[in-house]
């Protein structure tokens, strides 16, 4: 599958001088999520840790980033280090709840984390702005003295840049002893700890680094939409990442963006096409990634053989 890499790297770029205002900016929210789903795919698909928490590092870096935005700085490059820094912090603060759990009650604990946040920015109006949102974001320019991103073409690209960056980065560090030592985690933690290793420290690692990606994409999400809402974080949304994680193959951080597009295609512009079906949509989805994805893997691997 590696040769539609490039196809659908040009692809991307092109968009935004192909598409309309609203089609780039659904694009680029695209970028947002997917990236978010990229640090779920990192716990899920590679550490064996499956989370519907990663909207709280999410949020907690929009919301920073927003007030760094609105109050000091309208950089975007110290808007992304603020945002990165404070995901991987949240992450690091809720560390010892969640990383000696495993299985379903990891994934229990990450969710009441999720919820925790969005009651919290429902309510903390003098920061979130509570229900109404938080607006006013001004555009930033990436580095100090470049244009301002006052485009959706531009915020796009910006968006797609960061995360190329960040992906590349990922990949690279999951290809080597990093990503051997996540996956021992994964598929044989009694071996791994009979071996020496420390598989509390690598998980922990990996959870925080995850807070980090997402916290960055929050950060993001304030250059490309300028609105932010306790909606953006809710239990849905991490559904959904969840559910894009595992359509674009869980072991792959470039495949959870594929799976993230597929799933807000259906959300977002195929039940435009088919008012009032959009949750049947989706539902179908569901179904397939339960029952028929696996099949159709396993069939592949077949005729690869």
């Amino acid at each position: 599958m590696r040769w539609l890499i490039a196809p659908a790297v040009l692809a991307a770029v092109a968009a935004p001088w192909l598409a309309d205002p609203y089609t780039t900016a659904t694009l680029a929210r695209i970028l947002v999520l997917g990236l978010v789903a990229a640090s779920v795919a990192l716990l899920t698909g590679v550490a064996g840790l499956p989370t519907l928490g990663q909207t709280a590092p999410f949020a907690a870096g929009a919301y920073a980033a927003a007030t760094l935005a609105l109050h000091s700085s309208s950089v975007g490059v110290t808007q992304l280090l603020m945002g990165a820094s404070v995901g991987a912090a949240f992450a690091a603060l809720t560390t010892p709840l969640v990383v000696y759990a495993r299985g379903v009650v990891f994934l229990m604990i990450t969710l009441a984390i999720g919820e925790l946040v969005v009651t919290a920015a429902s309510r903390w109006r003098s920061v979130t702005g509570g229900t109404d949102g938080l607006a006013g974001m001004p555009s930033p320019r990436p580095l100090w003295g470049l244009p301002i991103l006052d485009t959706d073409r531009a915020r796009y690209l910006y968006a797609l840049a960061v995360v190329g960056v960040v992906l590349c980065v990922v990949v690279l560090l999951l290809r080597g002893p990093a990503g051997m030592y996540l996956r021992g985690c994964r598929d044989d933690e009694a071996r791994m700890r009979a071996s020496g290793h420390p598989v509390g420290a690598y998980l922990a690692i990996a959870y925080i680094a995850a807070g980090a990606i997402a916290g960055l994409a929050g950060s993001l999400l304030v250059t490309t939409q300028q609105y932010l809402s306790p909606a953006d974080f809710g239990f849905d949304v991490a559904a959904l990442l969840l559910l894009g994680v595992v359509i674009g193959g869980a072991g792959s951080v470039v495949g959870a963006i594929a799976g993230t597009a597929v799933v807000l295609a259906a959300r977002d512009w195929l039940s435009g096409l088919l008012p009032g079906r959009g949750p049947l949509l989706l539902g179908a989805l569901f179904i397939a990634a339960a029952y028929v994805l696996p099949r159709l893997r396993f069939m592949l691997r077949r005729v690869v053989a």
